[in-house]
């Protein structure tokens, strides 16, 4: 029997109750969102040029022009949390501040053959045992690695304690701070892959297997404690930096998914599943990866993770690779011209497959293709891989976990979408819950930095917001 599921958009939380906007409260409360995905095998940013352009004088500027229009200023702002892309690499020289060369992203897969070195080893064992994770590329390890083997000077300045790495997180705080900190939190830790998730530190074992340095690696904090403050350098006033949480990490938690069993799945460049475990790390028997979802004073929560390497990214290969839609929100008009793919399915592994497959050589393919199709159907098929993919991962998740799961929480750029909302609540066999605010990413740091300064009493009241 087929049954149909509700696809609901959910109020989300009233951050102050007397507002009607929770746009005035999230400005007491900012944070700063940093998203730099691209796709495929080799992907670097200049992130001297990002953090001029994007993480420093234009997005704040912006933001100035909002807050000075509220009539707000930087002492009127309790605190600034951070969320981030998750595994891009960042190494720098601690003397100049400067990167010894481009960031690499994510989504970069030069050290593929790397990591088969490494599993050839035998460590892929190993790691899984200690971080949860599968050797692969998409993680930081590899990359450091790349760095420090290819860019001339790198090794011997390692030596000598000059470099520096991080993820964005890491260098935004080293910045902001006017190089006085160089920390992360344990979410961004743990993606890097020589972090012990159940002994939460860096592991020597790990370090020595990759051959990565102790010295290059940042102080490990929680995800919502105070760090330090800004040094003039992004506002007049000096500001609490109080929050610091992998993106997909925030989504979790400023989708409120706090309880056990709780599953969100955040819609962006790729697409990414986490249900909540709670205090117990869960050994996935699916090649799903075990996760630290958060650290909240003392308590370390954990969850398990499907990574969906592309989803919106395929919308956006319908329009610069094939030239089907001139604007992403075109995309459910054209695939609303057709009741149904008629047969042709997509499988977009443009930058290899992750979850449940982890095959970084995979390349995308296009299956059942006939004369009589069309544009509608190659664009409905796109939408319907996300999807399926989705639905792979979620099985994973209740075999693993052994939940069964009704409800899906919903965030990012794609759930906007209200056919792809409504095919994956009915291919799931689960509730979609869309929030009337998607990013969901950017609310977290707002709340783990309002609980660290005391602006929110503690997760319970935010949980009454919703």
């Amino acid at each position: 029997m087929h049954v149909t599921r509700k696809f609901i958009t959910e109020k989300t939380m009233q951050i102050n109750t007397s507002s009607r906007s929770i746009r005035a409260p999230l400005a007491r409360a900012p944070c700063c969102s940093i998203a730099t995905a691209t796709s495929c095998p080799w992907r670097k940013r200049s992130f001297s040029r990002f953090i001029r352009k994007r993480g420093g004088s234009s997005t704040i500027h912006r933001k100035s022009g909002r807050r000075r229009r509220a009539g707000l200023n930087s002492l009127s702002l309790a605190a600034v949390g951070i969320t981030n892309q998750r595994e891009t690499t960042i190494v720098w020289d601690r003397d100049t501040g400067k990167p010894v060369y481009n960031a690499i992203v994510w989504q970069d897969r030069r050290t593929t053959l790397l990591c088969d070195e490494f599993k050839a080893r035998g460590l892929e064992a190993v790691v899984r045992a200690k971080t949860g994770l599968p050797i692969d590329a998409y993680f930081s390890a590899t990359k450091i690695r790349w760095i420090l083997d290819n860019v001339e000077g790198t090794r011997d300045k390692a030596r000598r304690g000059r470099l520096a790495f991080g993820t964005v997180d890491s260098w935004l705080v080293w910045n902001f701070t006017r190089c006085a900190m160089h920390v992360t939190d344990i979410t961004n830790a743990w993606r890097t892959m020589p972090f012990d998730i159940h002994a939460c530190r860096w592991d020597d074992e790990l370090l020595e297997a990759f051959d990565i340095l102790r010295s290059m690696l940042p102080e490990v904090r929680s995800s919502s404690e105070l760090y330090g403050k800004t040094q003039g350098t992004v506002f007049a006033a000096d500001v609490p930096l109080a929050a610091i949480a992998g993106d997909q990490h925030a989504a979790l938690f400023g989708q409120m998914c706090t309880d056990v069993g709780m599953v969100k799945n955040t819609y962006g460049t790729g697409c990414f599943l986490v249900v909540n475990t709670e205090n117990a790390p869960i050994e996935s028997r699916n090649n799903l990866v075990t996760t630290i979802a958060w650290q909240i004073g003392e308590q370390v929560n954990y969850a398990l993770e499907g990574s969906i390497f592309i989803a919106g990214a395929v919308v956006q290969w319908l329009r610069d690779g094939l030239g089907l839609i001139r604007h992403v929100s075109d995309v459910e008009a054209l695939a609303r011209n057709v009741p149904h793919s008629d047969g042709v399915y997509l499988v977009p592994a443009f930058a290899g497959l992750g979850a449940l497959h982890w095959n970084a050589r995979a390349r995308g393919s296009l299956f059942g293709v006939t004369c009589g199709t069309t544009s509608g159907h190659i664009a409905r098929a796109a939408l319907d891989s996300i999807t399926y993919q989705s639905l792979d991962v979620l099985r994973a998740m209740e075999a693993d976990s052994g939940l069964r799961i009704a409800q899906l929480r919903v965030d990012g750029g794609a759930c906007a979408n209200d056919l792809l909302m409504q095919f994956q609540a009915d291919v799931l066999s689960v509730n979609a819950v869309r929030p009337r605010i998607a990013e969901t990413t950017a609310l977290d740091a707002a709340y783990l930095a309002g609980l660290a300064v005391g602006y929110w009493k503690d997760v319970d009241e935010l949980k009454a917001q919703w």
